[in-house]
């Protein structure tokens, strides 16, 4: 390769578009817009989604489910990830000291995995199943307001 065989990319010597320049240069008179019509016109936009009059399709799709505002967001431990960190006393404190939860959203205790040692638990919410096992083991359980 070298300066006598190479060449510009494709389009890259391309003028761009001079409209509204006279007859002869093809795109005078009009613009290239055609004759009348919503489009034809100055300052015309159409908002997004505008299917020219016609039922846009995010209205013609049903609405479906319901959204509660109210929901109350939880982080999520099991009780395996809790027997991991080798702690007798868990907080949400040690929980995000550890790097178990990363939010500030309430702590749920789930009841995945076994448990062998006895902790004492403190968080916002326990499934029955978490709750069980804990005291099953030996441990405590403390509900956080």
């Amino acid at each position: 390769m070298n300066l006598s065989n190479i060449h510009a990319p494709k389009k890259a010597t391309e003028k761009r578009k001079r409209v509204g320049r006279g007859m002869g240069s093809g795109m005078g008179k009009t613009s290239t817009r055609g004759h009348k019509g919503q489009r034809s016109r100055t300052g015309s936009r159409m908002i997004r989604g505008f299917e020219g009059g016609q039922m846009p399709l995010h209205r013609r799709m049903p609405k479906r489910g319901f959204t509660n505002i109210f929901r109350k967001e939880y982080s999520i431990v099991s009780l395996e990830r809790l027997a991991e960190l080798g702690e007798t006393t868990i907080n949400p404190e040690v929980l995000r000291k550890a790097g178990v939860i990363k939010t500030k959203h309430p702590v749920k205790i789930l009841g995945d995995g076994e448990l062998t040692v006895a902790l004492n638990v403190s968080a916002h919410k326990f499934s029955k199943s978490a709750q069980e096992k804990i005291t099953k083991a030996g441990g405590k359980v403390e509900v956080l307001q």
